[in-house]
């Protein structure tokens, strides 16, 4: 059972793994300080970082970031390396991680293929190069309001190029988040592992070139998407749906576990089941989602096991029930390779089925085969029916695979439990059609439909 090999991973984790994040959080302190003056013990992190990748392709061009950076006169260029190395001894951690977790759950996945041309040169990207450069030289405690204003400019640029708007995103959010924190000299935990995640990833994301090409590498496929289940990522500015799922393939070829995403750009004030609405572009992805069905697609947009959505080309079919789903193809279906710049520790997340297992601690753990597991309730989003105490009366579960904090644990996101004596099941995508429990609907009533009142009062300015 899947469940079990995966409860069976913990305490078993590759070597090296300690002095890696070492490393990368020696960076990431420096990051915190900025590197207009870089002192003694952030000069011995940012050397330590060089050593790690002295060995890759990387080697040459990192040692060189770093004598320019500590000297006092690095460049974009030089902190752009210094990103790719914290990208790469990361993307390192996850690869040995997965291969780890693929080799217990017997997964085979398809080996990575470079794909794509240079691209062309982007203003967008080069303003945006220009303030993620200025913020690390000012280091989180030194920025201020003045400069967190200044990120219009890119972020308004980025989002007038569609193969830029997931760096205009990134770079939106990761001001508003600064913006909440101020000053961030005060703060007490700055969360300078995320903070530093996102500046890399800005980074890169930022450089003219292949890897900024979304449409890259995209072949369309033909067939029967199967849903498996739904992760909601919320955050005050935007909302990201990825539906998990098995293709079968029209030309009778392997299964395959690919992944749906779907977003959209968002206010604080909406949360909750109101998510669902920012999504009504997707009316025939978020019917099969709620009413569990499965959807035939064609020609649609593939890049490695990322699915490019588009509406037209589905339609919902019979109902397709995710539990006999995994049960049936879960444990032969093919993995996709994962893209560089998405290889991180914490993007880990393999669909499993876990299943004859005991529950402890109010949920937060459950027992496989005298192997406990952590479960990660906090992750549950606000957007479905699933609970914590669903959680907790379970017997079967489906999630993902994840690994932080130095530990294996999963993520629910469905669960067949008993409440009252009456078999129950709750998926995290149940809402995505409607809210269908009568207390949330009518809490959301007396709330307001803020989604209606902001789409009008947008319509209303556009229209002086």
């Amino acid at each position: 059972m899947l469940g079990t090999q995966l409860a069976q991973l913990h305490g078993d984790t590759p070597t090296g793994l300690a002095d890696a994040d070492d490393v990368v959080a020696g960076f990431d302190e420096a990051l915190l300080r900025g590197f207009a003056r870089v002192g003694e013990a952030d000069a011995a992190a940012l050397t330590a970082l060089a050593a790690a990748v002295a060995g890759t392709p990387l080697g040459e061009r990192v040692a060189e970031a770093v004598g320019k950076v500590t000297a006092g006169s690095g460049g974009q260029e030089h902190l752009a390396a210094l990103a790719g190395a914290r990208t790469a001894l990361l993307g390192a951690t996850h690869d040995a991680l997965l291969d780890h977790l693929d080799t217990a759950l017997g997964r085979h996945r398809t080996p990575w293929t470079p794909t794509g041309e240079a691209g062309a040169l982007s203003p967008a990207r080069a303003a945006a190069r220009s303030w993620l450069h200025e913020t690390a030289l000012a280091g989180w405690r030194g920025i201020d309001h003045e400069l967190l204003s200044a990120v219009g400019t890119p972020v308004e640029a980025a989002l007038a190029e569609p193969g830029a708007r997931r760096l205009a995103v990134l770079l939106d959010g990761l001001a508003a988040e600064l913006r909440a924190g101020l000053p961030v000299a005060t703060m007490a935990q700055p969360p300078v592992r995320r903070w530093a995640d996102l500046w890399a990833r800005g980074v890169l994301l930022a450089q003219d070139g292949p890897a900024t090409d979304p449409t890259a590498g995209t072949t369309p496929v033909s067939g029967r998407l199967l849903p498996l289940g739904v992760d909601v990522h919320e955050h005050e500015t935007a909302v990201q749906v990825q539906l998990h799922a098995i293709l079968e393939p029209a030309d009778a070829g392997a299964p395959r576990l690919v992944r749906v995403t779907v977003g959209a750009a968002k206010v604080a004030t909406i949360g909750g089941p109101a998510v669902w609405r920012l999504l009504s572009a997707y009316p025939v992805l978020l019917t099969a989602i709620a009413q569990r069905r499965a959807l035939t697609v064609t020609d649609l947009p593939a890049q490695g096991g990322d699915l490019h959505w588009v509406d037209e080309r589905a339609q919902a079919g019979e109902p397709a029930d995710p539990f006999a789903t995994a049960r049936v193809l879960l444990g032969t279906a093919t993995a996709a390779a994962i893209p560089p710049l998405d290889r991180h520790p914490v993007a880990i997340a393999e669909p499993v089925l876990l299943e004859g297992y005991t529950v402890h601690d109010d949920g937060r753990a459950v027992d496989l085969g005298g192997q406990r597991l952590a479960v990660a309730l906090d992750r549950l989003p606000a957007a479905g029916p699933l609970t914590p105490a669903l959680v907790a009366a379970s017997s079967s579960c489906l999630g993902l695979a994840r690994f932080d904090g130095g530990r294996w644990l999963v993520q629910p996101l469905a669960v067949q439990a008993t409440v009252k004596r009456r078999p129950v099941e709750a998926h995290n995508g149940d809402w995505a059609d409607g809210v269908t429990d009568p207390k949330v609907a009518k809490a959301e009533a007396r709330a307001g439909d803020a989604v209606a009142v902001l789409r009008e009062r947008a319509g209303r300015l556009l229209r002086r």
